[in-house]
């Protein structure tokens, strides 16, 4: 997992070109005027989503995974914690569903806040728990993700 604001993405454009292409496209694109909704980068490979919601207390939140795909989760608007561990020391609470490229966990982690202008990156062995309002006060946040295919 990486955490960091977007300022300082040119530390991590060399791990993918595919995570450089979503670093730059989210440094370049002003996501106030977006809708909620899917938008297409590259297909299958690389795409967006825009998401606008409300933040949730931290018993209400779940723990994900994904094998297909990487997640960046950038914080457009508002602020949120996002939970992370290592997959390994979680428990399988829903199997891995291939058609959606999630598994459900259970256990416990550390917390991230991300702000406005802040990002994290979550490979495969990155258990996260998204949306969790900081200080269980629920907030309006708007969030980008991108969805980066593994070859």
């Amino acid at each position: 997992m990486i955490a960091d604001i977007i300022k300082n993405r040119h530390l991590y454009e060399c791990i993918s070109p595919r995570i450089k292409t979503s670093l730059e496209y989210i440094a370049k694109t002003d996501f106030s005027k977006m809708e909620p909704g899917r938008y297409e980068l590259d297909g299958l490979n690389l795409f967006v989503l825009v998401q606008a919601y409300d933040s949730i207390p931290r018993e209400q939140g779940k723990w994900e995974c994904h094998q297909k795909y990487i997640d960046i989760q950038y914080i457009a608007e508002g602020i949120e914690q996002i939970g992370v561990n290592n997959i390994g020391k979680m428990k399988v609470t829903t199997e891995y569903n291939p058609e959606k490229d999630v598994a459900f966990l259970g256990g416990e982690g550390d917390y991230v806040t991300l702000s406005k202008g802040a990002y994290g990156i979550f490979f495969p062995e990155d258990a996260h728990q998204p949306k969790i309002a900081p200080g269980d006060v629920p907030g309006k946040v708007k969030k980008v993700v991108i969805k980066i295919k593994i070859d």
